[in-house]
């Protein structure tokens, strides 16, 4: 698997987005992605820091995600869709621990990045990278306003900038490459309106037509997906 370079040189990548972004499908694949660049003896390190309305979760491939050598980090409800905002201790080893590299994922838009506010001491103090995934066919960021109104809240909420938002476009299986690229043009028009980068244009593996297709991002994060739920 594919890693994108920002998140392989950077020792903590934090993802934060609005509802239905895909960040929580997104911070799977990119700690698979680090394992896969970086094979044991490193640790990787995955918490799931979406403690607002907490349905679909990162922690929800736990088994996958520990059988490949990642710590993942949840509180104890995490599959309990219970609203308890309390941080579990064990997320401090990111911090005090250098022989690792991490991935937050961070959920419920601006009530959850207030996460990284209680971070911000030891946030301060460690290499990090803060990514806003977009899904541009969701409501709240259909548009460059909208997702400009989003950065802000979350800027504001977390106290901390966006260092660039990952183009994570699409409508699940029915995702085309056009569909990708109009996501791409929606999020540079935002980027002129709030001065962060578009970094990263993600998307499923096994698009049709998606060989040969140039996106407007400097990278491109193919993922598989990993978390499934029984309904």
């Amino acid at each position: 698997m594919n890693c994108p370079e920002i998140v392989k040189n950077t020792r903590l990548t934090v993802i934060l987005g609005a509802y239905g972004s895909g960040k929580s499908e997104i911070s799977v694949n990119v700690a698979t992605a680090l394992r896969s660049a970086f094979p044991q003896p490193q640790k990787i390190l995955l918490a799931d820091l979406d403690i607002v309305n907490p349905f679909y979760r990162s922690a929800d491939a736990r088994e996958l995600l520990e059988s490949s050598g990642i710590r993942v980090v949840a509180p104890d409800y995490a599959k309990s869709n219970v609203d308890a905002p309390v941080l579990p201790g064990e997320v401090y080893v990111i911090f005090d621990d250098e022989e690792y590299k991490g991935v937050f994922d961070i959920g419920g838009e601006d009530m959850g990045a207030v996460v990284l506010g209680s971070l911000r001491r030891r946030l301060e103090n460690t290499d990090h990278r803060i990514l806003m995934a977009v899904n541009t066919l969701r409501p709240f960021t259909s548009d460059a306003p909208q997702i400009a109104e989003m950065t802000a809240e979350l800027c504001a909420a977390s106290g901390f900038p966006i260092d660039g938002y990952i183009n994570n476009t699409n409508l699940l299986g029915e995702t085309t490459p056009e569909i990708i690229a109009e996501g791409e043009k929606i999020i540079l028009e935002a980027s002129e309106l709030t001065g962060i980068p578009l970094l990263v244009t993600s998307y499923m593996d096994g698009i049709e037509g998606i060989d040969g297709a140039g996106f407007a991002a400097p990278e491109v994060f193919v993922m598989d997906r990993r978390i499934h739920y029984d309904y």
